[in-house]
């Protein structure tokens, strides 16, 4: 008892003490500052010391994540730099994009969701849906809770699907459309057990109960050394019930089995190829003789693709088959756009940008790529990649057209918005390069990014400049049969824009002048040219490029302008906006907010000072004249 009141005595009397030494050495304006300090402190070191804090609690996940989340690694530097998307289901971020995983080849496309439909092509895009649900999942009977995600890589043309079970083993899928053999749909599961027992999983899918009128036959065809069972089904679909019109479509695709018994510790894979043929719209009476044809250009095409994956050898398997796809897309981006990112609301990215070049190149096909081709065909296509005049023209370039750049959440978004793109393009004389396919359509949706325009053998540069407030980049805009040109246009420290041009690859002698045409003709190389944003009155291209000299030349007689200068400068909350997502600069928010704290607390200090200056006692009446109005001095001189 004894000990605790001198405990508690001395504690008094050290509280005490202390107190004495902060009145006795500490003035208000050194309290002031020392709380300053520490408002400073927890504002901008507060999060870091709490997230080291908590850094282990972290590192303990939810094994479903974890599992999922070692499956999306490969992935997470795609979808970092625009070239893929990943989506789980449920969403688990609001960051994330929720684009509809899709894939397809411009004769046939379909979402990869467990009752997608399959669509096939009526009018400019595949419009009409078939009820056939070709999507394979795997399941357990005992409902086992399990996470998962989806991949869309641009890049390739496939979707990868991810799905992990809390009963001890996950599943990767991999879907896509070939682009050789554009009647084929592949399926490739596989299927970890991590656990040391077997396994039964179920598989369902490749119903068609939804579709009315169809028939089915069994046949046996051969898969390397082994005979398996596919199905052919057999139907029609009406797109145009006014016209009275019916489009005949036939499916083959193996006989899945209704479960599968995973070994101890090991990795199950499975294969599952659907071929998919349709006709031309026709009339009703001549229904038996189309079907004929269709079913046979389905199991043709099922035949050509099983033999081109029955190799022994896997690797020389996938360079033939599935490489040969990937090969496919991978050209077709060779030709492409880049932009920085802007952090303003509403704002046209990188990942809507590549996630819509990808949606309307996948409802296009690739004819110089496919199988069975003739080489008429090729070199028609190969001209009209070289004569492309008239292409795109308007001044107003596509990424400030917002319903270009819908939501593509669903199947039914995706398709309108291909749609949109393939009539704008079409109807802004691009209906050519349409024509051509693929290769024809990505070319002109890169155009369309930056105005630019095929005229009277030259290329323009048809954008206003109050436009350029971001860096671009239009990659290999091809010129002729051997000449591809690259054009960058970057924001310098000043806020001004300029332009580089750059020859990818070329087969001659090519020639530039910036707006106006007023200086001599450059000429262009591999090497980046620099060429100055000038604002014309009235308004002109802002570059043109030629493979003749003296027709840049002319220009200069046949382009006229009342007055050329250098565009002038962006605004710097122009810029700053698209930088920061903000009007401020570069400064973060955070310290906009520590201003304003700053401010209030002085003021308060301040204001408490000279009412305490007011209030004090008559035995210090001189200095009540004095200090008073040196303080109220002080605070106007601050605010003047």
């Amino acid at each position: 008892m004894l000990r605790n009141l001198k405990y508690k005595v001395d504690s008094n009397e050290s509280i005490r003490k202390l107190r004495r030494y902060i009145d006795g050495h500490i003035s208000y304006r050194k309290l002031f500052i020392i709380l300053l300090l520490v408002t400073i402190i927890l504002l901008y070191f507060g999060p870091i010391i709490i997230g080291y804090f908590t850094r282990g609690e972290q590192t303990f996940k939810d094994p479903l994540a974890r599992c999922l989340d070692d499956r999306l690694t490969p992935f997470y530097m795609k979808n970092i730099e625009f070239n893929a998307n990943i989506r789980h289901n449920p969403v688990q971020s609001i960051r994330e994009d929720l684009f509809v995983p899709y894939v397809g080849n411009g004769f046939m496309g379909l979402d990869i969701t467990p009752n997608a439909n399959i669509y096939i092509k009526y009018g400019r895009y595949l419009s009409q849906p078939v009820l056939f649900h070709p999507i394979i999942s795997v399941t357990h009977r005992s409902n086992f809770q399990s996470n998962e995600a989806y991949v869309v890589d641009y890049l390739s043309g496939f979707v990868h699907r991810f799905q992990c079970f809390d009963i001890g083993f996950y599943v990767s899928y991999e879907y896509y459309a070939h682009r050789f053999i554009p009647q084929v749909f592949v399926q490739e599961i596989s299927i970890t057990n991590t656990m040391t027992q077997m396994i039964d999983v179920d598989l369902t899918g490749s119903m068609s109960s939804n579709w009315l009128k169809a028939e089915r036959e069994s046949i046996k065809l051969q898969h390397g050394s082994t005979i398996a069972e596919y199905e052919v089904t057999t139907g029609i679909v009406e797109p145009n019930r006014v016209k009275d019109e019916i489009i005949v479509v036939t499916i083959v695709a193996r006989q899945i089995p209704k479960s599968v018994t995973l070994r101890k510790r090991g990795v199950t894979k499975l294969e599952f190829l659907l071929t998919i043929n349709y006709s031309e719209p026709i009339s009703r009476d001549k229904y038996s003789k189309t079907r004929l044809e269709v079913e046979k250009g389905a199991i043709d095409s099922m035949q050509k693709a099983l033999q081109m994956a029955e190799h022994n050898n896997e690797e020389h398997r996938l360079y033939s088959f599935k490489r040969l796809h990937m090969q496919i897309w991978k050209n077709l981006w060779l030709t492409g756009f880049e932009i920085s990112s802007s952090l303003a609301e509403d704002s046209i990215n990188g990942d809507r940008i590549n996630a819509t070049i990808y949606a309307v190149l996948s409802q296009v096909r690739s004819f110089e790529s496919e199988d069975g081709i003739p080489p008429s065909q090729r070199l028609d296509i190969d001209k009209i990649l070289n004569n492309v005049e008239g292409c795109y023209d308007t001044r107003h370039h596509t990424l400030q057209a917002e319903n270009l750049w819908r939501n593509m959440k669903t199947i039914d978004e995706l398709n309108t918005l291909v749609s949109s793109w393939l009539l704008t393009l079409e109807k802004q004389g691009c209906h050519n390069l349409i024509k051509a396919g693929a290769s024809g359509v990505v070319q002109a949706m890169v155009l369309s990014f930056g105005g630019f325009r095929f005229s009277n053998q030259h290329l323009e540069f048809n954008i206003h400049p109050k436009y350029l407030h971001r860096d671009y980049f239009f990659r290999r805009i091809r010129y002729g049969n051997m000449t591809h040109v690259n054009v960058s246009v970057a924001v310098t420290t000043d806020n001004k824009a300029v332009m580089y041009v750059a020859l990818d690859r070329t087969d001659g002698q090519y020639y530039a002048c910036d707006a106006g045409c007023l200086d001599d003709a450059v000429k262009l190389g591999p090497e980046k040219t620099m060429f100055p944003v000038k604002l014309t009155d009235p308004l002109t291209a802002i570059l043109y490029i030629a493979s003749d000299r003296e027709h840049i030349l002319e220009l200069h007689h046949a382009i006229h302008v009342k007055e050329v200068a250098e565009a002038p400068a962006h605004e710097h909350h122009i810029i700053a906006l698209h930088k920061h997502g903000h009007h401020l600069g570069g400064l973060p928010t955070l310290f906009w907010i520590s201003i304003c704290v700053i401010i209030i607390v002085f003021h308060v200090f301040l204001c408490k000072l000279i009412v305490k200056e007011y209030c004090e006692p008559p035995d210090k009446f001189r200095y009540r004249y004095v200090k008073p109005y040196m303080s109220l001095g002080f605070f106007l001189l601050l605010h003047i």
